[in-house]
């Protein structure tokens, strides 16, 4: 329940004059209840069969939890469904949840054979909040622990340094979870520490919705980028290469270039001005950004250039340091500043497809999606503060329009607002700039989510999130105020009245990045790109050797129209064939036999194995060209 705004235990002491909310399992907080619940039971589970086994943290997760384990070995398979068994004793038993309040010198000594929960005692109150779960150990003022006991003779079979609240009893878990796998984690995120062992598991309140979320689990897993990626021939990873960048392979290479080519249609059709930048900079540039004050762990390492030194190894003149840039934005405000600019200029709305690096650690990396070098479709745009609210509203109907384009529907919008501790500018601006684009996203009629604290240094955003095919939610583009950065650079206007005025910036990134994009359309079309996309649009199988001229000469056509098309002359028979040409995804086969030729048609067969037979040629053409103009789903 909710007491007074409060989540607590049902077991909590109210008064009359208290406000109590209900919560429902399968709400939220009911969910991460649940989750967090069934992670103390896994921590028992795994106590109870290696008793030397150190205690981590276990916080709830989106859809399930995970609990971190100092252990010797890691677990294997056998291992996990030994701990599943035990969970499910655990489970059946009904033990009660039982919170207590605990001193600091109660906790350490009932505790000391738990250093990692020692350490957590250390870091009471709010400066374990939001800290990679820890604060659903020690997040509130007080130190409580859970002990799990029985309900009948109130026997302490296990406890546990916790926030809570819990279910009242381990019974109420129910049957509608299942450890999912396990994988090493450094203890409190960072590689400086010990590498743990963590277990993750999955929890609903019923076994139906369990098996629900496995199945598009399974889904998800089918649909893998990384998986697709290589079956297809898209891109890889090379180890020479280093961690985290991507090659891009011709057929990735052709995905990847009709992407951009359609985005920059958009963008030259709305106005904007393509720029272009380098991939390095010395490093004053971000002095001044104040990029190195505020992300400095983010860049990769200097590159320490330019010094020059006399043959008794003397420095006769001074090096620099240069770093790879991980942000677009102080290049694009050096290329305003170049000359002077007019209010008549603006809104000036500059675009690049700019390669940036940012050092992700190992850990976070993960195929496309979490990479160490990725093109942004990057865009910052300069206005007038009177044009502002307008130009925000304008580059929302533009991200609609063009994910639209690529398939993408059903979105809803992330308002992210000020970090007090992590923040540049007045109390007034970030109110006026909050605002504004919450104003805007409200009159997109779209439904409008908090995200308190998470707008980047210099300013608030609104984030698109857009749902895929399977009903999973990515974070796409993203809309900011920026009133620091004009003022670092010292950005300035002519007026209409001849003054000099600041503009007001605002950074646009349409799609996120293009590799991290390539993988939402990967995954959300299966690999089964529109014709448009494909990087093989069309193939040609003969029936036999004899109609591979005719059927050439439509394949010749096709492509003296722009069409990726291909005629198979391999020796293979015509169902391997089609086999082939159907698992790597072809949105068109054309197939010609005897029949065709004499009477100057031929068949489509299509992804999903369905057939037409003896259209005329005239005919394929134009369909196909009109499904690609179109960008149809074939």
């Amino acid at each position: 329940m909710r007491v007074n705004g409060e989540l607590k235990d049902l077991a909590a002491t109210t008064t009359e004059s208290d406000v109590v909310e209900p919560v429902t399992i399968d709400s939220p907080d009911g969910l991460n209840i649940l989750r967090h619940s069934t992670a103390h039971v896994l921590a028992q589970a795994v106590q109870s069969i290696n008793p030397d086994a150190k205690l981590g943290i276990g916080p709830p997760v989106t859809d399930g939890f995970y609990y971190d384990f100092d252990v010797e070995q890691p677990f294997t398979p056998e291992d996990l469904k030994a701990i599943e068994k035990a969970m499910d004793r655990i489970i059946r038993q009904g033990q009660r949840f039982q919170r207590r309040v605990v001193t600091d010198d109660e906790a350490r000594a009932e505790l000391a054979n738990e250093p990692y929960k020692l350490e957590l005692i250390g870091l009471k109150g709010s400066a374990a909040e939001g800290q990679d779960g820890e604060s659903v150990e020690v997040g509130g003022s007080e130190l409580t622990i859970y002990d799990n006991v029985d309900g009948k003779t109130g026997e302490v079979y296990w406890k546990d340094l916790c926030r809570g609240p819990h279910l009242p009893n381990t019974r109420m878990i129910g049957n509608g979870w299942s450890l999912v796998r396990n994988a090493a984690a450094y203890w409190r995120g960072s590689e400086k520490n010990k590498q743990l062992q963590r277990v993750y598991g999955t929890a609903w309140p019923t076994k139906e919705e369990l098996r629900a979320y496995q199945e598009r689990q399974a889904e998800a897993a089918r649909r893998d980028h990384r998986k697709l990626g290589a079956e297809l021939d898209l891109f890889s990873f090379p180890e020479e290469i280093g961690s985290g960048l991507a090659v891009f392979h011709p057929k990735g290479g052709i995905v990847r270039a009709e992407i951009e080519n359609y985005m920059r249609e958009r963008l030259l059709a709305h106005e904007y001005e393509l720029v272009n930048t380098p991939h390095i900079t010395k490093g004053h540039l971000y002095e001044i950004s104040q990029h190195l004050n505020w992300y400095r762990d983010g860049m990769f390492p200097p590159m320490h250039l330019d010094e020059e030194t006399d043959a008794e190894g003397n420095v006769t003149r001074q090096g620099q340091d240069y770093y790879l840039k991980p942000m677009n934005c102080p290049m694009h405000n050096l290329i305003f500043r170049a000359r002077g600019r007019s209010y008549r200029e603006l809104p000036l709305r500059l675009a690049e497809f700019g390669t940036v690096y940012r050092y992700e650690k190992s850990g976070t990396l993960h195929g496309l999606t979490r990479v160490r070098g990725l093109t942004q479709d990057d865009a910052h745009i300069y206005v007038t503060p009177d044009q502002v609210k307008a130009e925000i509203a304008r580059q929302l109907d533009f991200v609609f329009e063009t994910l639209r384009g690529y398939g993408l529907e059903n979105f809803y919008l992330e308002l992210s607002t000020r970090d007090p501790e992590k923040s540049v500018g007045t109390d007034e601006q970030w109110e006026v700039a909050t605002e504004t684009l919450r104003e805007v996203a409200i009159d997109s009629g779209l439904q409008l989510v908090a995200d308190p604290g998470g707008a980047a240094f210099y300013g608030p955003k609104i984030s698109v999130q857009a749902t895929d095919a399977i009903g999973r939610t990515w974070q796409l583009s993203t809309v900011q105020l920026d009133f620091n950065q004009p003022e670092l650079f010292e950005l300035e206007y002519t007026a209409a009245d001849g003054s000099r005025q600041q503009p007001v910036m605002i950074h646009r990134a349409l799609l996120g990045s293009i590799e991290r994009f390539f993988a939402i359309l990967l995954e959300h079309y299966a690999g089964a790109f529109p014709v448009w996309l494909s990087p093989v649009q069309v193939v040609g199988i003969p029936v036999s050797e004899e109609h591979e001229a005719y059927l050439g000469a439509i394949i010749e056509r096709l492509k003296s129209h722009g069409v990726r098309a291909e005629l198979d002359t391999s020796s293979d028979r015509m169902q391997k064939k089609i086999r082939t040409h159907t698992l790597q995804k072809v949105p068109y086969q054309l197939i010609a036999g005897a029949e065709d030729s004499a009477n100057g048609s031929v068949s489509f067969r299509l992804r999903d194995g369905s057939q037409e037979n003896g259209i005329p040629v005239d005919d394929a053409v134009a369909s196909i060209l009109e499904a690609i103009r179109t960008k149809a789903q074939v």
